[in-house]
C-alpha cells in the first residue's frame, strides 16, 4: 500500500479535533514553482508550509504574473466568521513564507487579522470566464 502524503495525515489530526484547519494551496505549474521564478527554493518553500499546515499543490491558477501564488483558505472557524480565501502573489522569499506560517498558526483568515506585511502580497484574482462562447463569437 502506498504511503499517505503528510497533508492527509494532517487532515486526519484536524478531523479528530473536530475542526477543519486553514489550508494552503500552492500553485506549482507553468510559472509558479518553476525555474521561471529565479532565486527561489521552491521545494524548501513547499516543505516549510507542509510542516505547519495542510498543503494542496495546484496546477496553474491562471495568475502567472503573480508567481509564486499561495492561497490561504480559512479554517472552519474562519469560514463561520465569513472569511474567504486570501490570494497572495509574488511569494518569492523565505521571510514571506514565514509570515504566512505565523498567520496560519494564529488562525488565518477570519480568525487572525492579515499581518500588514502580507497585505503587500494580497491580490484579487481575476474572475474566470464561465461561458463556452469562443472569443469574438
Amino acid at each position: 500500500m502506498p504511503e499517505r502524503p503528510a497533508e492527509e495525515a494532517s487532515d486526519d489530526a484536524a478531523a479528530e479535533s473536530g475542526a477543519a484547519p486553514c489550508r494552503v494551496v500552492l500553485c506549482r505549474d507553468c510559472c509558479c514553482g518553476s525555474p521561471k521564478v529565479t532565486g527561489v527554493d521552491h521545494a524548501a518553500q513547499t516543505a516549510r508550509l507542509r510542516a505547519e499546515v495542510p498543503v494542496r499543490i495546484s496546477e496553474c491558477l491562471d495568475v502567472c504574473d503573480q508567481a509564486n501564488v499561495v492561497v490561504v483558505q480559512p479554517s472552519a472557524a474562519g469560514r463561520a466568521a465569513g472569511a474567504r480565501p486570501v490570494w497572495l502573489g509574488l511569494v518569492n522569499d523565505p521571510d514571506a513564507t514565514e509570515d504566512i506560517v505565523a498567520w496560519v498558526r494564529a488562525g488565518g483568515p477570519g480568525v487572525a487579522p492579515v499581518p500588514d506585511i502580507l497585505d503587500l502580497y494580497a491580490f484579487t484574482p481575476p474572475r474566470r470566464r464561465t461561458d463556452s462562447r469562443s472569443p469574438g463569437g
